[in-house]
């Protein structure tokens, strides 16, 4: 059959299956399994500084390590799983980060936990390269925001689920049992993605009819050579990604890492009572990151370019975490809940468009080349964060510093972003020339 064919073109404009969407759950449940993995030690850090006497720095050099790790591993892994593709990555990286988890319990000091850190940051370094190269093979233009938004949504999931499973557990078994029984879901997970995962044009539950839709606006990308380093980091659209990230990734680590323990010195709040008020913050999140990648695509379905509709789609996002800052001032538990659920929503949108943004910026044979580039310079982001917030809560014990920083670093960052890439589309191949 001819590929201009009206045949074709027919078979082009209709799904005819949802095994896209399957691979979709798959990466959505990793994203969950990964996010409870990494917020484990924020639920405990109230019981394991009373219990191994930590004080704010140590925690803060705990969670440096992490960034570091995560950083390292990004600048690795994008390459690697470009090149070795989204299965083999994938598995390698959930087994690494597992193993590390589950270290966790055997440990003691500070430095036993920035080591358990530092290995589960270089595993979980691969997962969003792994499923946004993913979602470029395996997914249209005009699907690949919501595809993005649900997998992103499973960050939420596991901010949601570890208040819940890590208090029950830690209260009932110690705090040793919540590492092993969390660091043990990413076993059942890899099995489910060993058994089922292919890529489009191999798997054997594919109808033609869905790969052809999958295919139809992908321009025969999908084959490509990864592009080098050195040619990537002449493109603009790298470096718009980079200082998007660098800016705003940080302050998803201050939800994660410190949000329990901003309630506990605030709200007088423990490992019995937090739980609520978090998993309302994470699930208004999560409504944050599907709204976001379906604003995004509802708009261009609606005759936006790609460029306008996601650009939009990042504004609303920055303008509603703007009020942040008076989460560290109101009194009122539900109204800090309110503020912090709206301000994590917010990111979540910010973040399901800005990882779809290189996949409309770059061929999918080089996503998750930019994705570690991009995601490492995040990861930096939170080191400096992470050490600033130790020092900061040290000598003053207030989170107002750091409400005000994060109200206003999405705004700058768009600004920068649209500065860099006034247009977003793929450029050509001479273009990457330095």
């Amino acid at each position: 059959m001819d590929k201009g064919s009206p045949a074709s073109e027919a078979i082009a404009g209709r799904p005819g299956g949802n095994v896209r969407w399957i691979v979709c759950a798959l990466l959505f449940f990793a994203t969950t399994i990964n996010y409870i993995d990494r917020q484990v030690i924020g639920i405990l850090k109230p019981t394991l500084q009373g219990e191994l006497g930590w004080s704010e720095i140590d925690y803060g050099m705990i969670v440096f390590w992490f960034q570091a790790a995560y950083a390292i591993g990004l600048l690795a892994c994008g390459p690697i799983i470009d090149r070795i593709g989204s299965k083999r990555g994938y598995a390698a990286a959930i087994s690494l980060w597992s193993v590390a988890a589950l270290g966790h319990a055997v440990m003691r000091t500070p430095s036993g936990f920035s080591l358990a850190r530092f290995l589960l940051g270089l595993g979980e370094s691969a997962n969003f390269p792994a499923a946004i190269k993913s979602v470029a093979e395996w997914f249209p233009k005009k699907e690949r925001a919501l595809a993005a938004g649900i997998l992103n949504a499973g960050a939420n999931v596991g901010a949601i689920a570890t208040p819940i499973v890590v208090p029950a557990v830690a209260l009932r078994f110690g705090w040793q049992a919540a590492f092993l029984v969390t660091g043990a879901l990413g076993f059942i997970w890899l099995v489910c993605w060993l058994i089922f995962y292919r890529a489009p044009a191999a798997h054997p539950r594919l109808s033609r009819e869905e790969l052809a839709y999958i295919n139809a606006d992908q321009g025969g990308a999908e084959t490509g050579t990864p592009i080098p380093w050195r040619r990537l980091l002449w493109h603009r659209g790298t470096w718009a990604f980079v200082i998007a990230k660098f800016m705003t990734d940080p302050v998803w680590y201050l939800f994660l890492f410190w949000l329990p323990d901003f309630f506990a010195k605030r709200h007088g709040l423990d490992l019995k009572t937090f739980g609520p008020p978090l998993i309302a913050v994470y699930l208004l999140a999560d409504v944050g990151s599907v709204g976001g990648g379906w604003l995004s695509s509802a708009l261009i379905k609606r005759g936006y370019s790609v460029n306008a509709g996601r650009k939009l789609a990042l504004l609303a996002s920055a303008i509603a975490v703007l009020p942040i800052f008076f989460a560290s001032t109101v009194s009122s538990v539900t109204a800090a809940v309110l503020i912090l659920g709206v301000a994590a929503a917010a990111h979540q949108g910010w973040s399901s468009n800005l990882y779809t943004m290189v996949s409309d910026t770059f061929p999918p044979s080089s996503v998750a080349s930019v994705m570690g580039i991009g995601g490492a310079a995040g990861a930096v982001g939170g080191m400096i964060m992470a050490r600033w917030i130790g020092d900061v809560l040290e000598t003053t014990g207030s989170y107002l510093p750091a409400f005000l920083w994060a109200g206003g670093a999405y705004l700058v960052a768009l600004l920068l972003v649209h500065l860099l890439v006034p247009n977003l589309s793929r450029p050509a191949p001479e273009a990457a020339q330095p």
